[in-house]
């Protein structure tokens, strides 16, 4: 049994109707782009945090900015490769998995408030834990609205 998509969310095709084997007997190729995606998107973190972690005094502003960004960009690119733009093998595993999987950093989110929670910090460790899960959410929502807004599409019906 297929799950039903929710109506205002962009869905994965993947989802829909999972790809067997025979679809694609060999998927080297998206994991050679995936991994590409991936080498960019983690410089692009590295860079982030060169820039914002000087000034991250007892928050980790670094980490927080990047997967706050990433919440943003990953609902503005889905709708558009989901809504606006034609199916693509290569974009969704470049874009989506690679360059922002690899430009958000949720292990780095949960070791920094682990390292928050050792430093004798609760107080800020779970402040950065709602913080990031209430910002990146509504960043995601953002995202979507402001996107399905520029590509003038509505949620799935």
């Amino acid at each position: 049994m297929t799950p039903e998509p929710v109506d205002d969310l962009p869905v994965d095709p993947d989802v829909v109707r999972r790809p067997s084997r025979a679809d694609h007997p060999r998927r080297w190729d998206i994991a050679l782009v995936i991994a590409a995606g991936g080498a960019i998107g983690g410089a692009m973190r590295h860079g982030v945090s060169l820039l914002v972690d000087p000034w991250a005094d007892a928050f980790p502003w670094g980490t927080f900015v990047e997967n706050v960004a990433g919440c943003l960009l990953l609902a503005l690119l889905m709708v558009y490769l989901i809504d606006v733009a034609p199916p693509s093998r290569y974009l969704r595993p470049f874009l989506g998995v690679g360059v922002l999987g690899g430009f958000t950093t949720f292990s780095a989110y949960m070791n920094e408030t682990r390292e928050l929670l050792l430093a004798g910090r609760p107080g800020i460790a779970f402040g950065y834990v709602a913080a990031t899960l209430v910002v990146g959410l509504t960043a995601t929502w953002t995202g979507l609205r402001l996107a399905r807004q520029l590509a003038g599409v509505t949620g799935r019906s």
